[in-house]
């Protein structure tokens, strides 16, 4: 009597768990629902977002004010200076923007928001690692700002009788500024190296989810052993565990 070939099948290495008992599942339902303590955290932050609004509003009123009191004899560096001032508020909106939005969707609730066509193309793929890049790169650009303020401000500092542009003499020092560009260089570097850590992260996540993908263990063990050379196909029977060749 002929037997039908047999197959190995690798076993999945899903790993068990004990049941949780119903104090264990409470306890566990209580910290997961604990999340919606955040939610006020940024309804402030939209309120802190609506007084930065009226800050622009106000430092707008004072630009057009400065531009009618002698159109013909405007100073450049006195607009360059408040357009950057504007332009600093509308950054600081911007990461408020990023908080706001980007800490709900991964520290709270997701946004039900799919097909909206103002739907943020960085929501799609947030995540707390993608969340600090992002922020990284709002600072530096806020730092950015202020730095090139400093720069404009303090003219020649360092030169003999010299004077800020708005004729302030103590309120920048050259060492100051120097420890102002510090600060910007760090937060630079460390922008740097949140990228690389996700980056880094990133790989690691593909290479492990491939390697331990069901369909990559199958694929391995579905794998045909090699044959040696001058191997010759025979077919035949297994009977009483010995194999008898067909003729």
């Amino acid at each position: 009597m002929a037997s039908s070939p047999q197959t190995t099948v690798n076993p999945s290495h899903t790993r068990q768990y004990r049941p949780q008992t119903a104090w264990v599942k409470s306890v566990g339902y209580l910290i997961f629902f604990s999340r919606w303590l955040q939610a006020p955290l940024y309804l402030g932050l939209i309120i802190a977002q609506l007084v930065y609004v009226v800050v622009f509003v106000i430092e707008l009123v004072h630009l057009i004010e400065k531009v009618m009191e002698d159109p013909l004899h405007i100073e450049e560096s006195v607009i360059m200076l408040s357009v950057l001032g504007l332009i600093d508020v509308v950054m600081i909106a911007n990461l408020l923007i990023m908080v706001i939005i980007g800490g709900y969707e991964t520290f709270v609730s997701k946004i039900d928001i799919e097909g909206h066509p103002d739907q943020p193309e960085w929501l799609s793929h947030v995540n707390a690692n993608v969340l600090k890049v992002k922020l990284a790169m709002a600072i530096i650009g806020i730092s950015s700002i202020h730095l090139l303020k400093t720069f404009i401000e303090v003219n020649d500092l360092g030169a003999p009788n010299a004077k800020s542009e708005t004729g302030d003499e103590d309120r920048y020092t050259a060492e100051g500024v120097f420890w102002q560009v510090m600060i910007h260089v760090v937060f630079i570097l460390s922008a740097i190296a949140l990228a690389l850590i996700d980056r880094m992260s990133q790989k690691h996540g593909v290479s492990r989810g491939i390697s331990d993908s069901p369909s990559s263990q199958s694929s391995l063990s579905a794998a045909p052993s090699p044959v040696p050379d001058g191997a010759v196909a025979v077919s035949g029977y297994i009977i009483d565990g010995k194999f008898v060749e067909q003729r």
